[in-house]
């Protein structure tokens, strides 16, 4: 069983509009709606590659009916922790003009400790056997920095492997704790190993060195259009394996939801028992299908085939051409 926690979830909602101008009424196209939030992306990420998965996530006010609904809306089961504050929303405007995507994201309601606690029992209460844990997403005020060490813990007494997907301290303090695996970016990996940045050639020896404290057993690096690096191993070995996938160079169109599209596309993976290097494969694949669409779309089944088999020939044969109809 695969289960995605969403601290801070969000309505997301995309437009358009011709330009952008300050003080202007401005003009935009019908509005699309999405459940957004780390977790429940991963999950409709799972569903969209033919996976399950339980979505947990906090709602409230008028806007949690909302992103309930919206879930129901793309099959995906669920669970909600309710809130007194009312679910954030989330904005997307892409202007037409100049193809310039603008991102605004609302503050969350801020957690009581209350609340907190309620979260954590439906995490403690759940009985059925589970597989993978995954947290992703941004943190809503009023929890303490510790809040996910405290999830970690509940996983580890529970015997799941729990994937973490989250920035900044409460970062650092999760992952102390112990983790299965972690999908950081560049500048988050550097501050796990604090330092101000990463350059390429470094990543490998920094993904290792956060292996080496027990933190985790498997990295995963972002790397932008590099691509993603994996990195695995055990704290008490000097034995690593580590693998690169490129990304395909395809015409973006959003960035939104790429990063949770590539945890789903592993998750799926190792859920089905594939191996470090096909789960890779996948998420790379998944990743860069989501900056393919539009807004909060994430990705279309179709296209990571496709990218999945370009990436798969350009493993065993060098670099290819982009598959037809992606550039």
């Amino acid at each position: 069983m695969i289960i995605t926690l969403t601290l801070n979830p969000a309505v997301d909602i995309s437009t358009t509009v011709d330009h952008l101008v300050p003080e202007q009424k401005l003009r935009c196209a019908a509005a699309r709606y999405d459940p957004g939030g780390g977790g429940i992306n991963v999950s409709r990420a799972i569903h969209r590659l033919g996976g399950e998965s339980l979505a947990v996530f906090p709602t409230g006010g008028a806007t949690g009916s909302l992103l309930e609904n919206l879930v129901a809306g793309q099959q995906i089961d669920f669970q909600t922790v309710p809130m007194a504050g009312w679910t954030r929303q989330s904005i997307v405007v892409l202007e037409t003009a100049t193809r310039q995507q603008f991102r605004f994201g609302l503050p969350g309601p801020a957690w009581s400790v209350a609340e907190g606690e309620l979260f954590l029992d439906a995490l403690r209460a759940f009985s059925a056997p589970l597989d993978y844990v995954v947290l992703s997403g941004s943190m809503p005020p009023g929890l303490p920095v510790d809040y996910g060490a405290a999830i970690a813990r509940i996983v580890k007494r529970q015997g799941a492997r729990l994937i973490l997907d989250t920035s900044g301290e409460p970062l650092r303090m999760a992952v102390q704790e112990g983790a299965f695996l972690l999908k950081p970016n560049l500048g988050e990996l550097a501050s796990l190993v604090g330092v101000d940045k990463l350059e390429l050639d470094e990543v490998e020896e920094a993904a290792r060195s956060v292996i080496r404290r027990s933190w985790c057993e498997v990295v995963v690096v972002s790397l932008g259009p590099a691509g993603a690096l994996l990195v695995a191993g055990s704290g008490n070995t000097d034995q690593y394996a580590c693998f690169r996938v490129p990304a395909p160079t395809v015409k973006k169109q959003s960035t939104v939801g790429a990063g949770d599209s590539m945890v789903g596309g592993m998750v799926y993976a190792l859920s089905q028992g594939k191996s470090y290097e096909d789960m890779l494969r996948l998420g790379v694949a998944c990743g860069t299908a989501a900056t393919m669409n539009p807004g909060t779309e994430l990705f279309h089944p179709d296209d990571v085939e496709r990218l999945l088999t370009w990436i798969n020939q350009s493993g065993k044969k060098g670099f290819l051409p982009a598959p037809d109809g992606i550039n």
